[in-house]
């Protein structure tokens, strides 16, 4: 089987949910599945960012790029937060591939058109996935920091959700897993909804029950399943472990967004 997993940079923070995650990668590859890692770094940014004395400031869970702040991105992303990762996942003794969505032109940006303006924000035009095929070849994990490049020439910052979501459609992936901070998608009283359609999402947004950055994960989790993959799970990191079962069991954490 084929799965995409996305990690926040909240769990990249933590180096025993580090550690964890990347054992559960690792145990995946070993149950010869193929495994492409998706990674945002939003919280190492914002440190960052603010070591620099520059506020971050946020619209509907993206972040204002500008100049600085994509440069920024680019260094922090790319640099240390993927290579932390490939080094997690190298731990466990199973080989990984470190590179940006602007590599080998896997993932293609254009300008996210928006008001207020985003600034340098992307979302993903194209995708050619044969770099991303050649890596599997050598039974090795493709670890893809959320940075594209655009037909411009300009790097763009991309909401990880969203390049998770586009990289599980364009390799035809089984299963597209977040791996989060939070335990999953809660509803009115709380209580995490252990499943999620899609038509109950709109409702979930108007009352505010969801919101930030919890926003673009849902829209993720429905532009992947609108587009044929068949099983999306929101999945606390603290039960990464759950990973190599999450498609011959029944796996009670997290949220499972389906179609119906």
């Amino acid at each position: 089987m084929k799965y995409v997993v996305k990690l926040g940079g909240a769990t990249l923070e933590e180096p025993r949910l580090l550690h964890t995650c990347g054992k559960a990668i690792a145990d995946l590859v070993a149950d010869g599945n193929k495994v492409a890692v998706v990674h945002g770094g939003g919280v190492q940014l914002t440190r960052t960012l603010a070591q620099m004395g520059k506020q971050s400031r946020f619209v509907s869970g993206l972040r204002i790029t500008d100049a600085e702040t994509r440069d920024t991105a680019l260094m922090v992303l790319a640099g240390r937060v993927n290579k932390s990762l490939v080094a997690a996942i190298g731990t466990h003794g199973q080989n990984a591939v470190g590179l940006s969505g602007g590599d080998g032109h896997v993932f293609r940006a254009r300008k996210k058109r928006t008001t207020p303006d985003l600034g340098f924000v992307g979302e993903i035009a194209a995708s050619d996935p044969r770099w991303l095929e050649a890596i599997w070849t050598m039974n090795a994990v493709p670890v893809i920091s959320s940075i594209a490049l655009g037909f411009d020439g300009e790097y763009y910052n991309i909401n990880a959700d969203e390049m998770a979501s586009a990289c599980a459609v364009s390799t035809h992936a089984d299963a597209l897993v977040f791996l989060t901070d939070v335990p999953g998608v809660k509803g009115a009283d709380g209580q995490v909804l252990r499943w999620l359609t899609l038509r109950e999402i709109p409702e979930l947004e108007r009352e505010k029950i969801v919101f930030g950055g919890m926003l673009p994960k849902l829209n993720a989790c429905k532009a992947a399943l609108e587009s044929g993959v068949q099983r999306v799970r929101i999945l606390p990191a603290e039960a990464a472990s759950l990973l190599p079962d999450l498609c011959s069991t029944r796996v009670n954490d997290g949220t499972e967004v389906m179609v119906a």
